[in-house]
């Protein structure tokens, strides 16, 4: 199978544009071209003789373009043989894209790992449960068992970060903010946070929950991570909590606000690693609304949880998440346990619709990660490998969402659907001959959205006619055929209207769509067939 691969995760303005082809050695046809779209237009082409590096030539005299680009290599008929997406950025990618490792056996393959961050585009990656113990991230010395027992070798973790960096890869730790295991406990149970009977709360007989803001245990956190940054050698840290208590007491009978001590935690991890990336988990969305305001973090994260169980909560959630914070990226962690054990068709389409749902909302989602593996369970050495159908739904949206970037994740995109769409506004609407057509994630409609962007209007439509009941962590049987779609628009003076549209599952870019007509005041036009998401771009001048 022919492959294209990015040599980054994103690439710097100016700087050149590298994609690895695979996959040639078979058929070796001739007049390949490899080419890039930006917003619909041509940015970069080149020739192809055989399989390596490729770097991009672009269409223009000022490099690629700032911006996705959508990546095709192309055979002389016009077929498209492959497909990648590739980010060019003056400071960084637009979106946190991330994925997570849980393994670190001494001498283990590597390959796996960094090929799949290639396809997926990910700038960020977890080492999740790479410390020896909670309270105590260096204790371990270079060979240790994690706290569940399994092997990590230090080696193998700084070999990976090594490796991650020349990728254009950010290496994120894992460290939990007030998890204290059975062998630090004594040192720390005058810091407990304590129920009504007055015991402390944890997990199980596991773990034990202090008060993250203690001013001891605040310097303890802090050097370990200076000293994990120095070692180790990782860019930033994930810092993780289990979602409660929200309010709780101490052993010296004072009243603990945990989203106000987050707050304070966060701010002195900052104080101590002030140039490292920061995540923090806002399991179920607490507390977010106090550390996107008030916590010197980098990407706003939530872990989700019931009853955040439909596609709209996904929507709700990350659209919330935007407006309290809207120049840090949003990133959710709904792992989809119905991978597990369901159809493979029927579990790729449950997550066709989760990363609908969450993308076109201007979230990604940590999802993929190891070498070609999913996320099903909170304890991610529990991750399952992704089957064929799977691994290509993931590479098509990972690639979909890159190259749509900038109509899907700026900090200027803005819901307006309540504003445009429906028969008072009558400014954008879908038509289907008696297809439901609403506002809402609903079972048995297409959920249409409307947001407005620098580059003009974006009509998102979201197949749920099939579904039964639009939950996030669920199977889905394959989209029903809505039938012939209508877009109407009101025009704006004599000029043409343009109008494109995407489908990660088609050509996976946008393409002018031709005919349009002048009905009135208003301009109609036919829309592609509807699989599960389809992007409509209404250009402005």
């Amino acid at each position: 199978m022919v492959t294209l691969l990015p040599c980054r995760a994103w690439y710097a303005a100016h700087s050149p544009v590298e994609i690895e082809v695979r996959g040639l050695e078979e058929t070796r046809p001739a007049g390949l071209v490899l080419r890039s779209h930006r917003l619909g237009r041509l940015s970069g082409s080149v020739g192809v003789e055989g399989e390596g590096v490729v770097t991009l030539s672009p269409a223009g005299a000022d490099g690629l373009g700032l911006g996705g680009h959508a990546v095709e290599l192309c055979a002389a008929d016009g077929q498209v043989l492959a497909r990648t997406a590739v980010e060019v950025r003056d400071a960084g990618p637009s979106a946190t894209r991330y994925g997570f490792v849980a393994a670190y056996e001494r001498g283990r393959d590597l390959s796996g790992v960094l090929d799949w961050a290639r396809a997926q585009h990910l700038t960020a990656i977890q080492f999740y449960d790479w410390a020896f113990r909670h309270a105590d991230l260096m204790g371990g010395g270079e060979s240790y068992a994690d706290p569940l027992g399994n092997p990590v070798d230090l080696a193998t973790v700084r070999a990976l970060i090594e490796a991650l960096h020349e990728i254009q890869v950010d290496a994120i730790g894992y460290a939990a903010v007030y998890g204290i295991g059975v062998e630090d406990w004594p040192a720390w149970e005058h810091r407990a946070l304590l129920d009504a009977q007055g015991t402390a709360y944890g997990l199980g007989d596991f773990l034990q929950v202090i008060d993250p803001a203690a001013p001891d245990w605040l310097v303890h956190l802090g050097s370990m991570l200076r000293a994990a940054r120095e070692s180790v050698g990782f860019d930033g840290f994930h810092l993780d909590q289990y979602g409660w208590p929200k309010l709780a007491a101490t052993p010296d009978g004072r009243r603990i606000d945990v989203a106000e001590s987050f707050v304070t935690m966060l701010n002195g991890v900052r104080d101590a690693v002030p140039d490292a990336t920061l995540i923090f988990n806002n399991v179920n969305d607490f507390p977010t609304r106090a550390t996107a305001t008030q916590a010197p973090v980098d990407t706003t994260y939530i872990e989700v949880w019931s009853p955040h169980d439909r596609l709209g909560d996904l929507a709700r959630l990350a659209t919330s998440a935007r407006d309290l914070a809207p120049d840090r990226p949003v990133v959710l962690a709904a792992y989809p346990s119905a991978v597990a054990g369901a159809d493979e068709a029927e579990a790729a389409e449950g997550v066709r619709l989760e990363l609908a749902a969450a993308y076109s909302h201007g979230a990604t989602v940590l999802l993929a990660g190891e070498d070609g593996r999913v996320l099903v369970d909170p304890y991610y050495p529990r991750n399952q490998p992704a089957g064929p159908a799977l691994r290509e739904v993931l590479t098509r949206y990972a690639d979909f969402q890159l190259a749509h970037a900038d109509l899907l994740t700026g900090a200027d995109v803005a819901d307006v659907t309540g504003a445009y769409a429906g028969a008072y506004n009558d400014d954008v609407e879908v038509r289907g001959s008696q297809t439901p057509i609403g506002g809402q994630a609903d079972e048995g409609t297409i959920w249409r959205r409307v947001v407005e962007t620098p580059a003009g209007l974006v009509v998102h439509l979201i197949n749920l006619l099939a579904v039964t009941d639009p939950l996030w962590d669920s199977a889905h049987p394959a989209p029903v055929n809505p039938g012939p779609l209508t877009l109407r628009l009101r025009r704006v003076g004599p000029e043409p209207v343009r109008v494109w549209s995407a489908d990660p599952d088609a050509a996976g870019r946008l393409e002018r769509l031709e005919g349009v007509v002048s009905v009135g005041s208003h301009a109609e036009i036919a829309l592609p067939p509807l699989r599960t998401w389809q992007l409509v771009w209404i250009e402005s001048r």
